[in-house]
C-alpha cells in the first residue's frame, strides 16, 4: 500500500468492565494503546474483548474490524495521532480488504468519537 504503520488504523474492541459495553478504540498502528488512559476517559476500567463479543457487537471478526458500519452503536475512542498523518488506511470488514480515508473523513464517518492521545 505504500504507507507508513502510523497511518493504519487500527480498531480494537474493548469491553467496559462494569457495563458489559463494547468501547471501540481507533488507534495509530505506531501506537500501542494505554488501557489506564482509556479507563480513565470512559469511567470504568476495560478488558480485552472475547471473539465472540467482537463480531457479536460490530458484525466483523478480529483482523477485519472497520472503524464505521457496526451491527451496534460503540462507543469510540480515536487515537490523536491519526489527525496528524495527511492519508489513513482501516480494516474494510475483513483481515485481506482496507480502504483509504482522511482524518476528516474519518471524524466526519465518527462525529460523536473522543479524541485523545492513548498513547501507553
Amino acid at each position: 500500500m505504500g504507507c507508513t504503520v502510523a497511518q493504519i488504523i487500527k480498531s480494537l474492541v474493548f469491553r467496559g468492565e462494569r457495563s458489559g459495553q463494547a468501547i471501540l478504540i481507533l488507534a495509530s498502528g505506531s501506537n500501542r494503546v494505554d488501557e489506564a488512559k482509556v479507563a480513565a476517559a470512559i469511567g470504568e476500567p476495560i478488558q480485552r474483548a472475547t471473539p465472540e463479543f467482537v463480531r457479536e457487537q460490530t458484525g466483523f471478526a478480529i483482523g477485519g474490524v472497520a472503524p464505521v458500519g457496526h451491527t451496534n452503536p460503540l462507543r469510540t475512542l480515536i487515537d490523536a495521532d491519526l489527525f496528524t498523518c495527511e492519508q489513513l488506511w482501516a480494516a474494510a470488514g475483513t483481515p485481506h480488504a482496507v480502504f483509504p480515508l482522511t482524518p476528516p473523513e474519518l471524524r466526519r464517518l465518527a462525529p460523536e468519537a473522543i479524541t485523545l492521545d492513548l498513547r501507553a
